[in-house]
């Protein structure tokens, strides 16, 4: 299980050191259309992204960024909260390259190493709270539930 969870796991620096392509993220409190236009104009606003696609029947918001972005999923999520709703499910997808293997979580000092390029992050507010309870018990980890909100809990997919 250890071993497992060394393979699951990573933080921020992956992220900041990897380019994300697109984020997949699964808003909550929606209830009509405006609210999907309310959520698709705060992400329009950053400037680093590319173009939006929008699933109203699963509230979910495909993100795809230009080149050489440095976004990270917090800008993400308080872009969704700026438009009053919270973010339920985020998956992100990047380019994954050596530069990355310097900085890495390992629970049995194993180094990460994956061509990985799909993953999910576990945070608090970046999953609904029950799913968060769930995911604190399964993985044995208090330290999902900082308050830093540089740092990244990701389960590799």
């Amino acid at each position: 299980m250890k071993y497992l969870i060394c393979t699951l796991l990573t933080l921020t620096a992956f992220i900041t050191n990897a380019q994300i392509k697109k984020a997949e993220i699964i808003a909550t409190g929606l209830t009509c259309s405006m609210c999907s236009n309310a959520i698709n104009k705060q992400l329009k606003s950053i400037s680093t992204v590319d173009s939006i696609q929008i699933d109203l029947n699963n509230n979910k918001f495909t993100v795809y960024l230009k080149e050489d972005n440095d976004l990270n999923p917090y800008s993400l999520k308080s872009k969704v909260e700026k438009a009053g709703f919270f973010v339920g499910d985020m998956t992100i997808y990047f380019d994954y390259t050596d530069k990355i293997m310097k900085n890495y979580i390992s629970l049995d000092g194993t180094p990460f190493k994956s061509s990985a390029s799909k993953a999910k992050v576990l945070d608090k507010g970046y999953t609904t709270a029950k799913a968060f309870k769930k995911i604190v018990k399964k993985y044995q980890l208090s330290s999902l539930s900082t308050d830093n909100e540089e740092d990244f809990h990701l389960l590799i997919l």
